[in-house]
């Protein structure tokens, strides 16, 4: 164990646990497969191990930064528990990472992570079940030249009706698709804004094969080291799965060939007062899948949800004023997704500060980017619940662009 504990980027989160409150620290590259439930109290002790402190500084800065007294034995006992799970940043977990990195990209493709927990798992279920959302929505079809869609990414259970409806309507340019590009919000990769993979990627209806030559050159302009540093988040992340089995399921089973994109948070733009627009990787990656999809029937897939808000996601209680506050929030963001205004929708954003917590930022920008001058339509809006108490929401939608 190093003397300056360090913890890798983590998923913690609060919770109650046998009527207590406590903090379930999970990693989201699941390393070692375990998770951590932890006393609220050692809260501040996780904040500290940033790689500043060795252990008598963590126990010093308990004391005068926020007044609690833990014991060295108590220090010594959760650090040795972050490491036996992999969770701090030392060389056992970076030997685990490579171990794990390197099964990853020798599998014949990226199996889907939650097939048979979020979805079925065979082909039939799924179709059948597929098939039951579907004929529960109005047709709309849009027309087979369709240039791109938004569709959320929440779980099938809560999303099933917006998603029924925005692939309802964009079956004919599922089908028609030659190279469907997707940028799919990365969760868990912090402020790392592009991550590629080479893999190709399974839905229970077969493989949907990732067009290598387009990886590459996207790569090659942004930089193999940066674009692969967060290769491993494609794993786990649901961002691109949950729409991917949808187009599959939309094309009957057809493979086609994919791009899938992992983008981070765009929150360094608002803290740093820059713009997308002008960031160099950015515009060079779009100039380079423009080149490189040339001559393609493309589809361009933004895969993010809207708002998420309440005690869930670290704010207060949802009611009704919230609610009414958050429908008008959504309706401005419609508006501007609908016009194909990728700056006014930014620009919006950046007025209140993502303050409702927009996870489909950068996925949607970025497609609009791509499309260029564009209208599109709704295609489904929903607020679903994100807490047992129905406290916490989440809004998802979905648009067809012509």
């Amino acid at each position: 164990m190093p003397a300056y504990p360090k913890l890798r980027h983590l998923d913690i989160r609060p919770i109650h646990h046998r009527g207590r409150p406590a903090l379930l620290v999970r990693d989201p590259l699941e390393l070692s497969g375990r998770y951590l439930i932890l006393p609220q109290a050692l809260g501040p002790a996780l904040l500290l191990c940033d790689g500043q402190r060795d252990v008598e500084g963590i126990e010093a800065a308990l004391m005068v930064q926020w007044g609690v007294r833990l014991g060295r034995g108590v220090i010594d006992e959760l650090l040795a528990a972050l490491d036996e799970a992999l969770f701090l940043d030392n060389a056992r977990s970076a030997e685990a990472m490579a171990r794990a990195r390197q099964a990853y990209r020798e599998a014949p493709f990226r199996s889907p992570a939650i097939a048979g927990n979020g979805y079925p798992a065979e082909a039939e279920e799924l179709r059948t079940y597929f098939d039951e959302l579907l004929a529960g929505v109005e047709d709309g079809a849009a027309p087979a030249h369709g240039r791109g869609l938004i569709s959320p990414h929440i779980d099938y259970s809560r999303g099933g009706e917006v998603y029924a409806r925005v692939w309802k309507e964009a079956e004919e340019m599922a089908r028609a698709a030659e190279l469907v590009i997707v940028f799919g919000t990365d969760h868990y990769a912090g402020y790392n804004p592009i991550t590629l993979t080479l893999q190709h990627y399974a839905t229970p209806y077969g493989v949907l094969p990732t067009q290598i030559d387009i990886v590459q050159a996207l790569a090659k302009t942004i930089g193999p080291e940066k674009a692969f540093a967060g290769e491993l988040f494609h794993r786990q992340e649901h961002s691109i799965e949950l729409v991917l089995t949808w187009l599959h399921h939309m094309r009957g089973g057809q493979p086609v060939e994919i791009v899938p994109i992992l983008t981070g948070s765009f929150m360094p733009f608002i803290e740093n007062g820059r713009e997308p627009s002008a960031d160099p990787l950015l515009r060079d990656l779009l100039a380079t899948l423009r080149q490189e999809a040339a001559g393609y029937n493309t589809l361009v897939l933004a895969s993010g949800d809207l708002a998420h808000i309440g005690p869930a996601f670290g704010g207060e209680p949802v009611g009704i004023i919230e609610r009414a506050e958050l429908r008008a929030h959504d309706d401005a963001i419609l508006k501007h997704l609908a016009a194909g205004d990728e700056e006014g929708f930014w620009g919006y954003i950046k007025s209140v500060q993502d303050s409702k917590n927009v996870c489909g930022v950068s996925p949607f920008y970025l497609a609009l980017k791509w499309l260029g001058q564009v209208e599109g339509r709704v295609a489904g809006y929903d607020v679903c619940p994100a807490d047992e108490q129905n406290t916490s929401v989440v809004s998802i939608c979905g648009m067809v662009f012509g």
